[in-house]
């Protein structure tokens, strides 16, 4: 049997320091795999940074958008479109070195025994932060305990960006019906699959912090989360997911 086509997919803003080593990282660590840049019209030219390892490597290519039109559909839209080209496998990791790729021979096999979800997860035994302050964690933690506590979920990690999906998990969500951002996103990517009855699984990453660049969190992503949780919880009771 041909083995499954692979597509990683990190989203970019401003990430010009980063995404050389970012490629190279996961190219050696999945060669088969193919790699889709989405980039927002960074500034600083990363899309053009982008484009000439494309130019160099036919297992990456670029999207370029028009503006920051944020990281929920960044991946939506990378997600349509690689299903319509007939991936199988398909890997969320940001592009600022925070996500080490050696995890991601797990998230693969992982998806080959079966499971439709992996989670990258920064609550499990194993698993940790490296360089955050005590607001971040706080952020992080809060956020998924919330979530969990109101969602009814038993993921310990709901606001981790580093997943993994089988095609069979994205055709269930529905992407179209897909509206969240940042942490919210994450979020409501999992519920939607949990509730459609995919298999998930976390496995432990330890997660370092940023050297270069900035965090793209912000006071408004955290607020949107908060209220999605409850637009997600009471559209699960009315049957609209």
């Amino acid at each position: 049997m041909a083995t499954p086509r692979t597509l990683v997919v990190t989203p970019t803003y401003n990430e010009k320091d980063n995404l050389e080593r970012f490629v190279a990282a996961v190219r050696e660590a999945l060669p088969e795999a193919d790699l889709l840049v989405v980039d927002d019209a960074s500034p600083d030219g990363t899309g053009d940074i982008a484009d000439g390892i494309a130019a160099r490597d036919p297992h990456v290519r670029v999207v370029h958008r028009s503006g920051k039109l944020g990281l929920g559909t960044a991946y939506v839209q990378a997600f349509t479109q690689g299903l319509a080209e007939g991936y199988e496998r398909f890997l969320e990791m940001d592009a600022d070195l925070s996500h080490d790729v050696r995890y991601l021979p797990d998230f693969v096999r992982a998806l080959d025994e079966g499971y439709d979800v992996v989670i990258g997860s920064r609550n499990i035994p194993g698993g940790g932060v490296e360089g955050w302050g005590i607001g971040r964690h706080f952020i992080s933690k809060g956020g998924s305990i919330y979530s969990r506590t109101i969602l009814g979920l038993p993921v310990k990690d709901l606001t981790s960006g580093y997943k993994a999906f089988s095609r069979r998990a994205l055709e269930a969500i529905d992407l179209a019906d897909v509206h969240s951002n940042g942490y919210s996103f994450q979020i409501e990517m999992t519920y939607r699959a949990v509730r459609r009855g995919m298999r998930v699984k976390e496995v432990p990453i330890v997660f370092v912090d940023r050297t270069a660049g900035r965090s793209k969190m912000s006071r408004r992503i955290f607020v949107e989360a908060i209220g999605m949780v409850w637009k997600l919880r009471f559209d699960g009771l009315r049957g609209r997911l």
